[in-house]
């Protein structure tokens, strides 16, 4: 890769790991439904405009909508809310490595090899050492929650894998507009009314820029660029960079938030990280389903995709907050 091109994967990883504190502010702003709902108006709004016709099935757009959207940023959101760190948030998330090689197992029929077990087991290894320390420091509810984002980010990504958009930003624009009023409805009926306007009725410039962020920077310019570099290179060669996202995510806490990172937390973060790197850059043994596109990999918005959508870990594993 051109050094030009290697900052601009920097970039991008290091824009998806301070997303994480920005979702952390923003949740003093808007409860977390709305906040998510708001997320992805701001960023289907006005570019579902600009980015011309969807390129793949409704069912397609749909399914990765409900799943990524409202499941996946719903359960990340509120289980940061409830007390999920942002830097241990950003760490969590990566264990969607391991759900997408299991459920490409199970639906694709994608064998994983011995080192992606191994990588496997090592990043799992990484989360019980990080619920020890959450256990002993933090709401186990919130790191539960961010555990079933991962998941649901998982399943999205064999879903974006079959899929397999040619155009990630014009796929993840389509998608955002799915989340918009399923988020709306389950903020209305669990956060109730009277809270969505206060919300709406203190909106300061802090809380449009919050939107503004994880909308359009994270969003449109991180997966767009990302896409763009997987047009261009390899999956094998940009993929790895999404590894930096917790490193970005937990030292962004730290300085902004003051968040502490203890020993156990280093340690998960060393098993989590070595972990994902063996599970996502080991390739499959075999598929049953179709190859994903060398485009943008499948999988998720804040973070992250797979060949042919949104940002992921090598292998089409997607990466986004």
């Amino acid at each position: 890769m051109r050094p030009a091109h290697i900052a601009l994967a920097a970039l991008v990883a290091a824009v998806w790991g301070v997303n994480f504190v920005v979702i952390e502010i923003g949740l003093d702003h808007f409860p977390p439904l709305l906040f998510s709902a708001l997320r992805f108006l701001a960023a289907a709004l006005p570019a579902v405009f600009l980015v011309g016709r969807p390129k793949v099935a409704w069912k397609w757009i749909l399914g990765v909508g409900l799943v990524l959207g409202v499941a996946k940023f719903g359960l990340l959101f509120t289980g940061m809310d409830l007390g999920a760190p942002a830097g241990l948030s950003s760490l969590i998330l990566q264990v969607q490595a391991v759900f997408t090689a299991l459920f490409a197992f199970v639906a694709l029929g994608e064998r994983p090899g011995k080192v992606k077990i191994a990588g496997m087991a090592v990043a799992l290894a990484g989360i019980g050492v990080a619920a020890v320390d959450e256990g002993a420091s933090g709401p186990l509810a919130g790191f539960a929650l961010c555990i079933a984002a991962a998941a649901c980010w998982g399943v999205s990504n064999v879903l974006t894998r079959k899929a397999s958009p040619p155009d990630a930003l014009n796929f993840m624009v389509w998608v955002s507009t799915v989340p918009i009023l399923p988020l709306l409805a389950l903020s209305l009926v669990l956060e109730g009314p009277e809270r969505d306007l206060e919300a709406l009725r203190g909106l300061d410039w802090t809380g449009v820029g919050v939107i503004v962020y994880v909308a359009w920077i994270t969003t449109v310019f991180g997966f767009g660029a990302w896409g763009w570099l997987l047009r261009r290179y390899p999956a094998s060669s940009v993929a790895p960079f999404s590894l930096l996202v917790p490193v970005f995510g937990m030292s962004s806490a730290a300085l902004f938030l003051g968040e502490g990172v203890s020993g156990l937390r280093w340690c998960a973060a060393a098993l989590l990280v070595g972990g994902v790197a063996l599970t996502s850059l080991a390739p499959a043994r075999g598929a049953a389903g179709p190859a994903a596109p060398s485009g943008p990999p499948a999988r998720s918005f804040e973070g992250q995709p797979k060949p042919g959508t949104e940002p992921a870990g090598a292998g089409g594993r997607s990466l986004s907050s």
